[in-house]
């Protein structure tokens, strides 16, 4: 099996000033030069595609021929890319594009979700979690199935921000879950403004429908701009999204109709489209009409018996157990993992709180929402200051310990099944072959897991790690300029910058993936395997040993066989609890959920 050789730093030039186009490409050719310094190219000048390829060698025939056929694209969507950027790259659309990116993200909307919920749109969370898990899940395996790249780098300028530039480029999850999200709204917000009592006015659902608009493109078009990802790779997720939205969603559609004389009107008739008017003959169609999947789910964990848990589990199982195996080691794994605990979690629990009938007994409204409970009966009052005041600060109260409550579980979660569940698998190992991934440690091989309280700076000492995947926010400020990439044939560099990619003065932090590859020698060299000097970089900060390693190489990503059935358990809990648990937390205390009764 050939291995590629890794480059692991690339020094970016400081700018104290608002960069030309000309600057971009200065860059963009010190790093093609380097590049072929050190020969990373295969004969066909893309990186990764060698005669001999490692994706060749380890993937199945049909997975590298289709990873072959998007990588062919992709050499010459780069180089367009690149073009670009050369073009209309300018500091502020930098800053823009790259942290409007988080707004495609489940991090994002897994905030969102709770909050949903919290406030009485509880099947309107269930269905954004549905619509978020497949735009999750459906793309990782995708992209661990094909193990393709993203565009290279150079000659692009890859602008990154957290740590979704460590997986592979085809499709992208943030197009799928951008386009997916703002139809969600958007078939929501058009039933307000459609029904025979409108709910919404003209004026604000035009307005409604150009942020949803400008959201889209913006997450969408921010792929293309900080070449995260290739127009095919977008396109297809463009495409992913629409297809996950169309099968949920129970939108009536737009009517639209069609002319006997119009060749579609046969074809459309032929297969069962639409209803024929008896008078003109033309042909009723309803574009977008959904397939009402998200409904018929909803009436199913409802009015389901035990066959709701028997089949979801089981299907739940059989999804992380068949999730395909990728060449690098991709995070794809670990947030479908999340993801689908999360959506487990919510319908599961849903189905035993409808099948138990676990209630109060009692609609709960939320205090100063302008309704009263009189003989049995609640009366809408007009609301004054004092209620608005008394509203918000029940708002409040209630996200504060939401929130609280589902970081206490995790925190304690996590920690106690890092301690029984290695053990527990060493135990099991003696009985018969566990099932084991790539990249993941089987419990044989180590003692324990890092703690939950151990802190990674100078002599250690109590602290918390910053909450992961699914729930983990990109540290503020920390956007940076990958080269190389998973999948490109070349190990990525990030070169992190602060604030503002341009504007930044003085030591810039360089951060890695893994400790394999070059190392960074006192003076500020880059050192590759056999120890030949290949470059230089800006002096940063002095990284502390442990999350360095004893040579100054940043260690490599561990994951461990209990991390698994830890995140199903810890995810799983996180959705019972916000789902469930905390909204009769809130029954209780009298704070309610919805802003208006049961059924009103």
């Amino acid at each position: 099996m050939d291995h590629t050789k890794s480059v692991q730093f690339m020094s970016i030039p400081p700018s104290d000033r608002a960069p030309s186009a000309s600057a971009y490409t200065g860059s963009t050719t010190n790093l093609n030069d380097l590049k072929s310094k050190l020969n990373l190219l295969g004969d066909d000048g893309t990186p990764g595609c060698r005669a001999k390829d490692v994706y060749d060698t380890t993937l199945p025939w049909w997975r590298a021929g289709v990873r072959r056929k998007v990588v062919s694209t992709l050499h010459w969507e780069s180089q367009i890319i690149a073009k670009m950027q050369e073009r209309i790259r300018t500091p502020w659309l930098d800053s823009y594009f790259v942290y409007s990116s988080i707004f495609g993200t489940h991090t994002f909307f897994m905030i969102i979700l709770p909050t949903l919920i919290f406030f009485g749109y509880s099947p309107m969370g269930r269905g954004l979690c549905l619509v978020l898990g497949l735009g999750i899940y459906i793309p990782s395996v995708i992209k661990d199935l094909f193990c393709s790249p993203r565009p290279f780098a150079p000659p692009v300028t890859r602008l990154t921000i957290g740590s979704h530039h460590l997986e592979y480029g085809f499709p992208s999850t943030h197009s799928t879950n951008g386009v997916s999200i703002a139809l969600f709204f958007f078939a929501h917000i058009h039933r307000l403004a459609n029904t025979s009592a409108a709910a919404i006015s003209p004026e604000l659902y035009s307005l409604l429908c150009t942020i949803l608009f400008l959201y889209a493109f913006s997450v969408v078009f921010g792929r293309l701009y900080t070449a995260m990802h290739s127009f095919t790779d977008c396109i297809a997720g463009t495409i992913l999204g629409a297809s996950i939205w169309w099968w949920h969603t129970d939108w009536a559609g737009i009517p639209c109709y069609i002319s006997a004389s119009n060749p579609i009107h046969n074809v459309l008739t032929l297969l069962g489209f639409g209803e024929i008017d008896a008078i003109s003959g033309s042909l009723l169609v309803y574009v977008g009409k959904g397939l009402r999947a998200g409904e018929w789910t909803e009436r199913w964990i409802r009015e389901g018996g035990w066959e709701v848990p028997l089949i979801l589990i089981p299907l739940y199982l059989l999804a992380v157990h068949y999730h395909p195996q990728p060449v690098d080691d991709c995070p794809c794994f670990e947030d479908s993992i999340a993801i689908l605990s999360v959506v487990l979690g919510v319908y599961v629990s849903r189905w035993v709180t409808c099948y138990t009938k676990l209630s109060l007994g009692g609609t709960v409204v939320m205090p100063g929402s302008g309704w009263l409970l009189v003989a049995n009966e609640w009366v809408r009052v007009e609301r004054g200051l004092s209620d608005i005041l008394l509203w918000w600060s029940v708002a409040v109260l209630k996200n504060a310990l939401g929130v609280l409550i589902i970081f206490v579980w995790r925190i304690i979660a996590k920690s106690a099944l890092h301690l029984i569940l290695p053990p527990t698998y060493r135990l099991l190992a003696r009985a018969f072959q566990l099932p084991h991934r790539r990249f993941y440690t089987p419990a044989t091989e180590y003692k324990s897991v890092p703690s939950e309280f151990h802190s990674s700076g100078d002599g250690g000492g109590f602290g918390l790690h910053p909450i992961p995947s699914v729930i983990d926010l990109p540290s503020p400020g920390q956007m940076g300029v990958e080269v190389g990439g998973i999948g490109s044939g070349v190990e990525g560099v990030s070169n992190v910058e602060g604030v503002s990619s341009v504007h930044m003065d003085g030591e810039r932090d360089v951060k890695i993936r893994s400790g394999t590859g070059a190392s960074l020698a006192t003076s500020g060299s880059l050192v590759s395997h056999d120890n030949e000097k290949i470059g230089s970089v800006s002096p940063g900060p002095v990284l502390d040993k442990e999350s360095t390693g004893k040579e100054g190489q940043a260690p490599p990503v561990k994951h461990y066989d209990a991390d698994v059935l830890t995140k199903l358990i810890v995810y799983a809990g996180i959705a019972v609890i916000g789902g469930e648990v905390v909204p009769l937390i809130f029954d209780l205390l009298g704070w309610g959920g919805a802003s208006w009764p049961v059924g009103e």
